[in-house]
Parts: C-alpha cells; sequence; structure tokens
C-alpha cells in the first residue's frame, strides 16, 4: 500500500483524515513502532513485528483500530489487541489467484529448469537440463484455504495428481483433490511439495529434518506462505545431500534473506522477496479494502 499510497489520498482526505506513511523497505522494529503507532488512531499494519508491547504503547496514547494488509496475521498478537480492547481485522481473500499463480510459475521453472538456461544463456554458455514432465506427477500441497486451493486448481489443469493436508479441510466444488491426507501420510510419494498455509505455533517448522529424511530423493519444494514452515537448516542439509533437487522460496526464516545464508550455494534455487502477492490490480483491491475497514472502525464512514 504504501508504493501506493498516493492513490488513496482522496479517500482519507475525503473524510478529513491525516495519514503518516514511514520510509521502510520491509519490517519496522518494536523500538521504531512505539515511537509512531501512539499517534495515531488507526493503524494499516505490513509485516511489522506487532507485538503487545506496541499495542500497549499505541493504546496508552490514541491507537483504536487497525487493520493487517494481507491475510496472515502470524507477526501479531492477537490476544493482546482483544484483551486491550483495539478493534482488529484482516482482509481475507485477496490474494489466492496472485499467490498461486507465482507457485505454479515456480512450479514450472523447478521442473524445467528455465532459470537455469537463463543465467547460463547470459553468462555465454548454451546448456540443455534435462527437466521432468508435470503430467501424472504428485504435488503435495500443505493448507487448503484461498490460495492453497487455487495452486491445486493450476496443478490440477497440468495433469497433476493433488493431495492435501490441511487439519480444517472443507471441500470446494471446483476442486476436488485426489487425496485428503493427515500430515505428513504418504509423503514419500510427493514430486513436489508446495507450501501455502498459514504459520500458527503447530506447524512452525512442518518441514524439518524427521519429514525431510522421509522424502523421496529429487522432490522439489515451493514456499510461497510463511519462511519459519521451513527449517532452513534442515533444508540445507537436504540439499547437500541431494535428497531435495530444488527450491523455490519466496519466504524466509529471516527476511531480508542474509548475505551469509547456506542456501545461496545452490544453483538450482530460485529466490524472492516475499512477493508472490504484489500485482496492482491485488494491491489497489486491498488497499481499498483495509481502508475501508479501517474507517468504519474508526466510526468515520
Amino acid at each position: 500500500m504504501l508504493k501506493n499510497i498516493e492513490l488513496f489520498r482522496p479517500l482519507f482526505k475525503k473524510y478529513d483524515v491525516e495519514i503518516f506513511t514511514p520510509n521502510v523497505t520491509q519490517i519496522m522494529t518494536v523500538e521504531e513502532l512505539k515511537k509512531i503507532v501512539p499517534d495515531y488512531d488507526g493503524w494499516i499494519i505490513g509485516d511489522d513485528p506487532v507485538t503487545r508491547e506496541v499495542f500497549k504503547t499505541g493504546k496508552d496514547g490514541k491507537l483504536k483500530a487497525a487493520v493487517k494488509w494481507g491475510v496472515g496475521v502470524d507477526n501479531i498478537d492477537l490476544k493482546a489487541a482483544k484483551e486491550l480492547n483495539i478493534a482488529l481485522a484482516n482482509t481475507p481473500n485477496m490474494f489466492g489467484n496472485e499467490v498461486a499463480d507465482v507457485a505454479l510459475s515456480y512450479v514450472l521453472a523447478l521442473a524445467r529448469e528455465t532459470f537455469v538456461v537463463d543465467r547460463k544463456v547470459r553468462s555465454g554458455h548454451w546448456v540443455k537440463p534435462t527437466g521432468i514432465s508435470l503430467a501424472g506427477r504428485t504435488a503435495a500441497i500443505i493448507g487448503f484455504g484461498d490460495i492453497g486451493s487455487n495452486v491445486a486448481k493450476r496443478l490440477q489443469a497440468c495433469n497433476m495428481k493433488i493431495n492435501v493436508y490441511d487439519p480444517y479441510y472443507k471441500c470446494k466444488e471446483e476442486i476436488i483433490p485426489d487425496e485428503v491426507l493427515g500430515w505428513p501420510d504418504k509423503i514419500e510419494f510427493a514430486d513436489f511439495i508446495v507450501l501455502t498455509c498459514a504459520l500458527t505455533k503447530e506447524n512452525y517448522h512442518i518441514l524439518n529434518d524427521r519429514i525431510l529424511s522421509r522424502v523421496k530423493k529429487g522432490v522439489r519444494i515451493v514456499n510461497v506462505a510463511r519462511g519459519p514452515l521451513v527449517d532452513e537448516k534442515a533444508l540445507i542439509k537436504s540439499l547437500e545431500d541431494e535428497i531435495v533437487h530444488s527450491v523455490a522460496l519466496d519466504v524466509f526464516e529471516i527476511e531480508p534473506l542474509p548475505i551469509d545464508s547456506g542456501l545461496r550455494k545452490f544453483e538450482k534455487c530460485i529466490f524472492g522477496t516475499h512477493n508472490s502477492s504484489n500485482t496492482i490490480d491485488a494491491v489497489i483491491k486491498t488497499s481499498e479494502l483495509a481502508a475501508n475497514i479501517l474507517l468504519k472502525f474508526l466510526g468515520i464512514k
């Protein structure tokens, strides 16, 4: 929303609402937030660490309501917001298609190594890696919400078998998985593992050394959800041992990806910048929703 804030100034001006936009690339620290949040009645939250301390400081000031721009709320102390009587909401079902598009592009790229070809041609080489066909392959999709179901729809169109892992699975008429399984049943049959679930205490490091010891040799992994779902140390070991063929990660345990991360040494890895949802269309739609929810919380609209 920050990059497109000029589009929304007229909306806030219409209701005589003053807005402040910090100069930040990814996230602000707790101390930075504590200096800013108390000065405002409403807050549109990004990926910043919204701790109890931040909420308490805000409540001691002017803060009355907050809206998470996007779906994931793992960076927010929900209990603290409730106890401090701070109105809070997110913007659900905004990015299913956009993130699924990126997940599909990652699956295709890992299958055919098109990104490796591009790099080699740019450096003067003419390589022809042998890839794998998607038809008949099995994709394990972890999480079957808006994003996961849209990923499944796209991969099923590629004639892939779809296994879904989601304890809250709900049948969706437009996409019927081949199997709905309890984690990690039959994970050893997956040619691709695609993570699309929310981050919770229960699934932190859901992809760890124990699971990676069970996977099929040559499996390809895609994460377009949250970095801490994957134990990166265990993943690096599996890449070194050539158990995992390659990975595409839009998210990491620490963001931005540290310059000394062991992941950087693997040529067959694709790295993103937590950017799968970022299209002009989706950003505008989500920003409008976030702004309108916040204005209603504040009794302005």
